[in-house]
């Protein structure tokens, strides 16, 4: 401790020189939640809704009106033809065009089954498959609506129809209301903590080597490990102080439940925490720029976060090749632990495997920097 203390010292006084970098490292993780928090919103609501009504029965309004009472979509147009619907399709003004032909009421009134062309534009693909299965299971619901008004007619008029064979009941587990910011807000924690601490701490050493100070160091007694803890600790500290900021977000502004117990959160985050630092004071000894370093720590932080932690995309529907890298890459696995804290509630007992891989890859950082830096003068 004799030979960390003051490398700790010094670090905090580099850093303390400069408080509009510190009030930048600590505030623009929290201005970037916000953004992608909002950004990324996967929700659909409001979708502009255009309905060529060719039929205007009393069963086709009712059809429009049950997709109108849902409150994903608004009925923005009513075109007179099928051509006018799809031009508005063209234009980007309706997402959904919906042409109800005629004859849809008198076919329901003789028990047969109506058809209706719906129109979805496709240029965002995950938005049309949302909007895609709003029209299915809203159609379904008015379907079973339809099925149980003619079961009833039936039995008043001394019919005896059986019951639907089966009818699906659903349940859905962790996130019941399907809203994408309890899913959203706590993978952008992983993914800025992947990115912002590395970014920092890359130029802890590099700093000293344009500098040319990293000489004082190599001709003093200073040991390797001691020099590296006390270039971790302080950017570790800043870190925490992003990640309380962020965790402010998301349980006060953006209602964030926490299903799971935070201490077992906490449990997780100190070996991830010290990954992401570390990453980037690897990075910091293997170059001599600041920009180099930090375009190389961009490239081994925050791209692989988004793209292989699973946070973005599911890494099961990944080639097996992909699949295969992203387990180099420590967002992973804390990704995998925040949604099973956060969502599901469940302890270790569930993803222990995930946080000894997680600490033991956070070891080998360590150790890998320690060995990299190499007291020498030259």
């Amino acid at each position: 401790m004799n030979g960390v203390l003051p490398v700790l010292k010094k670090e905090f006084r580099e850093i303390w020189r400069d408080p509009y970098t510190l009030g930048i490292a600590i505030f623009l993780p929290l201005v970037l939640l916000f953004l992608f928090a909002y950004a990324l919103n996967l929700d659909v609501k409001n979708v502009p809704l255009a309905v060529a009504n060719l039929d205007n029965s009393a069963e086709s309004r009712a059809y429009v009106q049950s997709l109108v009472n849902t409150g994903r979509f608004v009925l923005a147009y009513r075109p007179a033809t099928p051509q006018e619907a799809e031009r508005l399709l063209d234009r980007g003004a309706a997402q959904v065009v919906l042409v109800i032909p005629r004859g849809f009421g008198q076919a329901l009134r003789r028990g047969e089954t109506a058809q209706v062309q719906t129109l979805v534009d496709g240029t965002f693909p995950t938005s049309a498959r949302v909007v895609q299965g709003y029209v299915n299971a809203i159609t379904e619901v008015f379907s079973l609506q339809v099925a149980q008004e003619r079961l009833a007619a039936a039995r008043n008029a001394g019919f005896d129809l059986a019951a639907p064979a089966v009818v699906p009941v659903f349940r859905v587990r962790y996130n019941p209301d399907l809203k994408s910011t309890n899913f959203i807000v706590p993978g952008l924690i992983v993914v800025v903590l992947m990115a912002f601490p590395p970014l920092l701490s890359t130029l802890a050493i590099v700093r000293e080597k344009e500098r040319g100070s990293i000489q004082q160091i190599f001709v003093s007694p200073l040991r390797p490990w001691a020099f590296i803890v006390g270039k971790l600790v302080p950017y570790l500290l800043i870190a925490f102080s992003e990640l309380a900021l962020m965790l402010l977000a998301t349980f006060f502004w953006f209602r964030v439940p926490m299903r799971g117990n935070p201490g077992f959160f906490v449990l997780a985050l100190v070996p991830y925490m010290v990954s992401t630092v570390g990453i980037g004071l690897l990075v910091s000894t293997v170059t001599r720029s600041q920009l180099v370093a930090m375009l190389l720590a961009l490239v081994l932080t925050m791209m692989p976060s988004f793209l292989f932690s699973g946070f973005m995309f599911p890494i099961f529907t990944m080639p097996v090749a992909l699949q295969v890298y992203s387990y180099f890459f420590p967002a992973r696995y804390f990704t995998k632990i925040t949604y099973d804290i956060f969502l599901k509630g469940v302890g270790p007992e569930v993803w222990w495997a995930q946080l000894a891989v997680l600490s033991a890859y956070t070891l080998g950082i360590v150790v890998l920097a320690t060995a990299r830096f190499r007291k020498k003068v030259g």
